[in-house]
């Protein structure tokens, strides 16, 4: 049992898309502080609690120059790409400076206030691991990963020379992870230099004044252990405290409801959460998912509850493949009903709901013309209005099992059951990920005992209702059939 107290829904955008977009819309440049007041007002839909601006910051020049070099790379996502598309990537800084592009810093200012009318707080970006070449920090003694001449020559994918700008040639390594060469267009920041925690510390705090919270890109990568890993032989002995443990109480101590957020991988979750983390990506969920492992995805809804409350599920973001394009068609809908419905926060990116397909670098400003699913953008306004219930955000959460008496046990691998429970408020989803119908008998022993009262039974999707008797529900228990790829939510109302 769960008692959830609330979760995050996470709304993420493309900035430079969007505000391109809009400015092709309008026939003039679109601006954060001149968003349509209609934009922000459809963003604001029922459950949504943050908007997360993807790549705000001003980027690399010598990102996009790089960037320039690879944009046959780009034409799969977008055929008619022209030079102006380039801008370089999100994620190779040269400032954290809202980029005059996007209306600066008094723009954003102006953007956050109107979400905050309307409820909604604002989540940006910070890279720990690395910045552009072009970044101040790049020239700092110290600040950064250094090698020598003959690591350039030997390792070119992990070292490069650089030159300062006081004219200075140094060698300087590319931000990477320890399974991967460098990214190209970065600088590798040194997480054990105290003077560089402490400058991010002052980075951070500036960030804070402007938002509500950050998502940390590839966070573990800053943990010590890693680290040290990365850059045997570079680096100097690790230090006693970790970067996360130092850095994140000095934010909140000034900002107590600043939210963090990381992206991680490799096992590392719990060990984030326990550095102060609020929630981390839980890239098993999207994976089971992916893969179809139903009876692992069950084991894993099955984990220490306390732990779901603090993990962020998704089925695309700007790194995976777009769901529409990942589990197709049909399986995109009963995907959508366990995305919102299960414990956690839930991370959605803009174009999700309207079955975009193509996925976008983020190295580019536009994105192509495509179809639209209003079907499946009425399933997922259906949700999120569904899951605001309180019920959702503050009730018990039970994963339920099938009764061994039940029919066609192969068809019923691809099933899953859980419900919610607050006070006299119920809600039971079934979701059928399998491509072939399957018939099942759910065990609600854990919600219903052996009184003589009725049941009415209301799917919220098409207001289909029945009614059952508590008695038979707790003996026989629930009988359901589900064609293909169907997801139902079931209000559970006593009748006395």
């Amino acid at each position: 049992m769960l008692n959830s107290g609330g979760k995050p829904v996470i709304y993420e955008i493309n900035t430079a898309v969007w505000l391109n977009s809009l400015s092709a819309q309008a026939g003039r440049p679109v601006t954060l502080a001149d968003v349509p007041e209609v934009v922000i007002d459809a963003l604001a839909a029922p459950g949504i609690t943050m908007i997360w601006l993807m790549g705000v910051w001003e980027r690399s020049a010598f990102s996009r120059q790089h960037a320039l070099k690879y944009k046959h790379e780009y034409l799969g996502a977008l055929p008619d790409m022209t030079d102006e598309d380039v801008i370089g990537s999100a994620y190779s800084i040269r400032a954290y400076e809202v980029a005059a592009a996007f209306g600066g810093r008094e723009a954003l200012a102006v953007f956050r206030r109107q979400l905050q009318a309307r409820g909604l707080k604002l989540m940006l970006d910070y890279v720990p691991n690395h910045v552009g070449p072009d970044h101040a920090w790049a020239d700092e003694p110290g600040f950064t990963v250094r090698g020598k001449a003959a690591d350039a020559e030997q390792r070119p994918g992990d070292f490069f020379l650089h030159r300062t700008k006081t004219g200075r040639r140094i060698v300087l390594a590319h931000g990477r992870d320890p399974y991967y060469p460098g990214w190209a267009d970065t600088v590798q920041l040194n997480a054990f230099n105290p003077a560089l925690r402490a400058e991010i510390t002052r980075t951070l705090l500036d960030i804070a004044s402007q938002c509500d919270g950050v998502r940390c890109d590839m966070a573990m990568l800053f943990l010590n252990d890693i680290f040290a890993r990365t850059w045997a032989g570079f680096v100097k002995q690790k230090p006693g405290r970790e970067f996360w443990a130092e850095v994140i109480p000095a934010i909140r101590a000034e900002h107590p409801g600043f939210m963090f957020l990381a992206e991680v991988y490799w096992g590392k979750e719990a060990e984030l959460l326990a550095l102060g983390f609020d929630s981390v990506y839980d890239k098993v969920f999207y994976d089971r998912l992916v893969k179809g492992e139903i009876a692992e995805l069950r084991t894993h809804l099955n984990a220490p509850l306390a732990y779901q409350q603090h993990v962020m599920r998704f089925v695309e973001n700007h790194d995976e493949p777009r769901a529409f394009a990942a589990f197709g068609p049909q399986r995109s809908y009963p995907i959508a009903t366990i995305l919102l419905t299960v414990p956690g926060g839930v991370l959605l990116h803009e174009g999700q709901f309207i079955s975009r397909r193509a996925k976008l670098p983020v190295q580019i400003t536009r994105a192509p013309e495509e179809p639209v699913s209003a079907d499946l953008l009425a399933h997922y306004l259906r949700l999120l209005q569904e899951t605001a219930s309180p019920v959702y955000q503050q009730g018990e959460f039970t994963l339920f099992s099938f009764l061994p008496r039940s029919a066609n046990k192969a068809a019923n691998a691809s099933l899953l059951a859980y419900g919610w429970r607050l006070a006299d408020e119920y809600r039971l989803v079934i979701a059928n990920l399998g491509s072939h119908p399957a018939d099942a008998i759910v065990d609600l022993s854990p919600w219903v005992g052996a009184s003589g009262r009725e049941w009415r039974l209301t799917d919220i999707f098409d207001g289909a209702d029945h009614s059952a008797r508590e008695a038979d529900l707790a003996h026989e228990g629930l009988r359901v059939s589900l064609q293909a790829y169907a997801s139902h939510i079931y209000r559970f109302e006593p009748l006395d």
